[in-house]
């Protein structure tokens, strides 16, 4: 009765009744159409650690700002940085076509086209897709701020969670420590934390810096993550779908009557 889609472009993801999944949040949505949309990859980082939160703690809004290696770009924006990089050592001009300014020893603040309200594009793909992934009203408090940075791969974020309930740092540890897919790096003592360096060509998404917000108090939490782009935020979560909807009896062929 059809071919089963698992989409990675942003063609179908706003679509109302088109799922739009990270399984280990709402794998179940897979049972509802055999086209499945596969979220933003700066997205479906961010919410491996933000969701088990959201869960034990409820989510009053969420303060976001990201910091995107080249490869976001593909192929032509790693090439570009390299190059970028070698002349800038040998004292030749830098040049740009992929990225907005020359990125070599740089940080753009802009990923995608400018909106009306003064977002990127980017930046409300965020907003959106959190809210539709995990079943939140349409005006849930959730903004980002989405920065280009000179690395060849993975994403980094800051992520502030202002809660409903009182937070024990402790107990975001135990809930991050348990979740699927999200490896807790929170040793500050011994200098362990996310980076690029580590979370690249990894499956799980690392999370860390783990501390009360002082903006928030009881009542807030911030953190950093980390995760490969190219794994978690695209192929590994169209793979991983793509088993839900195995296990759940989505790819099985109806019979005829």
């Amino acid at each position: 009765d059809g071919a089963v889609v698992i989409d990675n472009s942003s063609a179908f993801r706003y679509m109302k009744d088109i799922p739009l999944v990270v399984p280990e949040i709402n794998g179940k949505e897979t049972k509802k159409s055999k086209l499945i949309a596969n979220p933003n990859c700066t997205t479906a980082i961010g919410l491996m650690a933000l969701w088990p939160l959201i869960q034990k703690f409820g989510m009053k809004r969420v303060i976001m700002s990201t910091y995107q290696a080249s490869s976001g770009a593909g192929q032509p924006g790693m090439d570009e940085l390299k190059s970028g990089t070698r002349d800038w050592l040998d004292g030749k001009e830098v040049t740009n076509k992929i990225f907005a300014h020359p990125l070599p020893f740089n940080v753009i603040p802009q990923i995608d086209k400018f909106q009306e309200n003064g977002y990127t594009k980017e930046e409300m793909k965020v907003t959106w897709e959190t809210r539709k992934i995990c079943g939140l009203p349409d005006d849930a408090a959730i903004s980002c701020s989405a920065v280009r940075i000179p690395t060849i791969r993975a994403h980094s974020e800051v992520i502030i969670l202002e809660t409903e309930k009182p937070v024990d740092v402790q107990v975001a540890r135990e809930v991050l420590d348990a979740a699927p897919g999200v490896k807790l790096v929170d040793d500050t003592a011994n200098l362990q934390y996310p980076m690029p360096l580590t979370a690249t060509g990894q499956y799980d998404v690392e999370v860390g810096r783990l501390r009360k917000s002082i903006a928030f108090g009881d009542y807030g939490l911030e953190f950093f993550v980390c995760g490969d782009q190219l794994l978690r935020g695209a192929a590994l979560n169209a793979v991983l779908v793509a088993e839900e909807m195995d296990s759940n009896g989505s790819l099985k062929a109806k019979v005829a009557a």
